[in-house]
């Protein structure tokens, strides 16, 4: 059966786990102790052969082996591969708890939508809630030694009240070779949709709830079978057994206690018994008597899962919750908190000390803020943040979309371009002008950037060439480069035409 120690942890204190180690039943020292008895007779021997029938010449070998083995021993990764597989064990343990089918929700599907008060209801919803029973029973039947045997064949299950003699002939006459736990779900599933059509069940979408929760209770019974089908793979178990087995073989001979009188290293000191030597082996024969024992939960070990108890727990609380349970409702009254605003239940002596605390209200609830609360609007101009070091590193490598709008010109840091009469910023070097003024003047304004805004463009893609074209004229972006190295920058008076349709169409087809 599982060993319960809950109530003995529940409250953390001095020693707490301390009283745990004097429990035999479910602990490690019963699972490890007779491997224990082993490695400690093993090492006892290799250390009086050594100290008592060796001559002078065999104990120098000896001693060199013991070297050797000693040094290499720390080779083996046992704690890696011990970690790894104990933490794949308890996983696979987990699931297979979660997986245990409990007919709880179905229960309570079958008890709130099978309608009828008269026999062949009661017989309808008892019958239903069965063949779940019965499902769960023929599944853990197939997985549990327990429950093996308990059940060792099917008439022990039809004399446990399971199944019917009608029911066990009209299995047996299905013909499978395959594991036939799911035949009762079936049965289910047909009678559940006679009751529909009877009007037991009022609606389809009761019917459906119906289905859908024994699909969930299915579903469990399928996953058990597939845990116990497929298995940890072998070669797995195989290499952190011999690991294990090979790491502590060559510790009885690697961690003898050689004659300090050598004065070999690491053997100044001369002591019977290795201790830290059994407190590793403690730990790690441990672990891997933990992963041995629960890598199939469903045997009969002291942690095993108690599935014979299960069985009777989940055949006791679905009759009763279908059967005796139905409609058997009790009187509606007022609660005791009917013109009470304020429910306040009462609490005992030992318990009163917990009124005196503060509901929590949010760990930033009680916070003072000290400083400027004026609200201001957001504006979309508003300057942002930014921290100079963090933006050199975001800045040196720019996307290539930031690179299209720079081409385009409408990049978020381009400079802005201000033509002579006009109040607003023209980036783009196509926009339209008078047509009559051929020789139109244009002022380029680069406004200055901060310092940090220089930093993050040195390490930005170089600007793109402006092009501004007389004819098939450029000007070329080092002329920029040059007036940005001057210390104050110099305005630019350029006379320039206004570049024809054809010559846009080629300055777009370049760009």
């Amino acid at each position: 059966m599982t060993i319960s120690y809950t109530l003995k942890v529940a409250n953390a204190r001095f020693g707490g786990f301390s009283k745990l180690l004097f429990r035999w039943k479910g602990s490690i020292y019963k699972l490890l102790y007779k491997e224990f008895l082993v490695f400690v007779a093993l090492y006892t021997l290799f250390s009086a052969t050594y100290r008592l029938l060796l001559r002078e010449d065999q104990k120098r070998s000896f001693e060199d082996v013991a070297l050797y083995c000693n040094k290499y021993t720390d080779l083996i990764p046992i704690s890696f591969l011990l970690g790894f597989y104990v933490n794949l064990i308890i996983s696979r343990w987990w699931g297979q708890y979660t997986n245990i089918p409990l007919p709880d929700q179905l229960m309570c599907v079958v008890s709130s939508n099978v309608h009828g008060a008269d026999e062949k209801g009661r017989l309808l919803r008892r019958t239903l809630i069965r063949f779940a029973n019965l499902s769960s029973v023929l599944i853990l039947r197939s997985v549990s030694t327990r429950v093996l045997k308990r059940f060792p064949t099917m008439e022990h299950i039809v004399e446990a009240g399971f199944m019917t003699h009608e029911e066990l002939k009209k299995y047996d006459s299905l013909s499978s070779e395959f594991n036939k736990y799911w035949i009762p779900c079936v049965w289910f599933t047909n009678m559940a949709a006679q009751a529909r059509r009877d009007g037991r069940i009022r609606d389809d979408v009761a019917l459906k709830l119906l289905m859908d929760e024994l699909n969930k209770y299915r579903a469990k019974c399928s996953m058990l079978f597939h845990y116990d089908w497929i298995s940890v793979p072998l070669v797995y178990t195989q290499v952190v057994t011999i690991a294990v087995y090979s790491f502590f073989a060559f510790c009885l001979i690697g961690r003898q206690f050689l004659d300090p009188a050598q004065k070999l290293t690491g053997h100044s000191l001369d002591m019977y018994v290795p201790v830290f030597t059994l407190l590793q082996f403690f730990s790690y024969f441990g672990w891997l008597k933990v992963a041995e024992q629960i890598i199939n939960p469903f045997g009969e070990d002291d942690d095993d899962f108690e599935t014979n108890r299960l069985i009777d727990r989940n055949l006791q609380v679905s009759l009763l919750s279908v059967d005796e349970m139905y409609q058997n409702l009790p009187p509606m009254l007022k609660d005791k908190y009917w013109d009470d605003q304020n429910a306040a239940p009462p609490y005992t002596i030992a318990t009163a000390a917990e009124t005196l605390k503060p509901s929590f209200m949010g760990s930033a609830f009680d916070m003072r803020y000290v400083g400027d609360s004026e609200q201001v609007p957001y504006t979309p101009s508003m300057p942002r943040a930014r921290t100079p070091l963090l933006g050199r590193f975001l800045s040196s490598a720019a996307s290539p979309g930031v690179s299209m709008k720079n081409i385009m010109g409408r990049g978020a840091r381009g400079h802005l371009v201000r033509f002579k009469g006009e109040g607003h910023a023209s980036p783009n070097q196509n926009a339209h002008h008078s047509d009559q003024d051929q020789d139109y003047v244009q002022r380029i304004e680069e406004e200055e950037t901060t310092e940090d805004e220089k930093e993050s463009r040195g390490s930005e893609p170089p600007t793109p060439r402006l092009l501004l074209k007389k004819g098939h004229r450029r000007l070329q972006a080092s002329e920029k480069q040059k007036k940005m190295e001057q210390p104050k920058p110099s305005l630019l008076l350029i006379t320039v035409d206004e570049p024809s349709d054809e010559n846009e169409d080629s300055e777009q087809a370049e760009c």
